[in-house]
């Protein structure tokens, strides 16, 4: 709690409301954004109701606002509270079973998969090289990790993939409990990575009756296996929001185009006056974005829970006007769904 920045209601000398937002970072189509992760939100029952917390998400923000911090994650205790307050769902969690005669058949790799220490430089490198050219990953540093095992319990264990180049590729974090394999997080870089790592799940099978996992991707494990007849259940995970709209966009990388783009717009945010308002985005050729804020009325609106949700590639502009969450005209759409990268976030953390 020392690194992060913790602030609360007071009633006299006790605490009754609090949040707390740790200083992170986070890859967005390959650009590096100071992140807030909020956490630790809480109020007493007696004191609810009397808008405290809004209060100190408010108050937050505009510190987010201050140190650079353009985009805030959280992982919610109430979706629809956090939608209220300008969040919105940017990830999800794959949770999947696998019999042990589902599992894939062995396959030949060029490189191998050794067991690490869970605290040892080895996990921590092979995540950062993931991480670095992953969407939506965030950049641990040693409070990330931290938060990552905390909830964890001693048996844990890791092993990583090492390509023929001794270079770390990928890694599997598990335990072994009750001839169940359990998976808390499995990374690959490529193909042979996620080969060589279902090899050594699958080494275990005199050992285990079942896998079970997590995975944090949008593509799910099914359709990769010879039987496809797992159960896998998806259900939201992270949410985020922009925090300061003009300057996430500066940094934002477009998809580069033969004519320059632009877009006249409302944009509604509930706590943050910095993002009300009207807007004019132009986006260059390359791929760079300028937003200026203009006084002249605009047919178009957004909310900044759609424009998060959009901008880090988890729905689609035209599936978020088909369901009304943007008003734009068709050729806006196409516009928007040629200019913004396809790609939903990975986010495995926790905190």
């Amino acid at each position: 709690m020392e690194k992060a920045d913790v602030i609360g209601w007071f009633d006299n000398d006790s605490l009754v409301s609090q949040v707390a937002v740790y200083p992170m970072h986070v890859r967005i189509f390959g650009q590096t954004y100071a992140m807030g992760g909020l956490t630790g939100v809480g109020t007493y029952p007696e004191y609810s109701n009397m808008g405290l917390m809004h209060k100190l998400l408010e108050q937050a923000l505009k510190n987010m606002k201050e140190r650079g911090q353009d985009i805030c994650y959280l992982y919610p205790y109430s979706i629809p509270y956090y939608r209220r307050k300008g969040w919105e769902i940017i990830s999800d969690k794959i949770s999947y079973e696998i019999k042990d005669y589902q599992l894939p058949k062995n396959h030949q790799v060029p490189g191998d998969v050794r067991r690490v220490d869970t605290e040892g430089e080895e996990l921590k490198e092979t995540y950062k090289r993931y991480a670095m050219r992953t969407h939506g990953a965030i950049l641990r540093d040693d409070l990330a990790w931290n938060e990552y095992w905390l909830w964890d319990s001693d048996d844990i264990m890791a092993a990583v993939y090492y390509n023929e180049k001794n270079e770390p590729d990928g890694y599997v974090i598990y335990w072994i409990a009750k001839e169940v394999f359990h998976i808390k997080d499995m990374i690959f870089n490529n193909e042979e990575a996620r080969t060589g790592l279902w090899n050594f799940v699958a080494a275990h099978f005199s050992m285990i009756n079942q896998v079970e996992g997590d995975t944090y991707t949008d593509e799910p494990l099914a359709f990769l296996l010879e039987d496809a007849s797992i159960k896998e259940v998806i259900s939201p995970y992270y949410m985020g929001r922009i925090v300061d709209f003009v300057s996430f966009i500066e940094k934002y990388p477009f998809k580069p185009s033969v004519l320059d783009r632009e877009w006249k717009f409302r944009l509604v945010d509930p706590i943050m006056e910095c993002n009300q308002g009207n807007f004019h985005l132009i986006i260059s050729r390359d791929g760079h974005g300028q937003v200026m804020r203009i006084m002249e009325p605009c047919e178009d609106t957004i909310n900044i829970q759609t424009m998060t949700t959009m901008l880090m590639g988890y729905k689609r502009p035209e599936y978020l006007a088909k369901i009304g969450r943007i008003q734009a005209a068709e050729w806006t759409i196409d516009m928007l769904e040629d200019a913004i990268e396809q790609q939903t976030p990975y986010i495995s953390d926790y905190f």
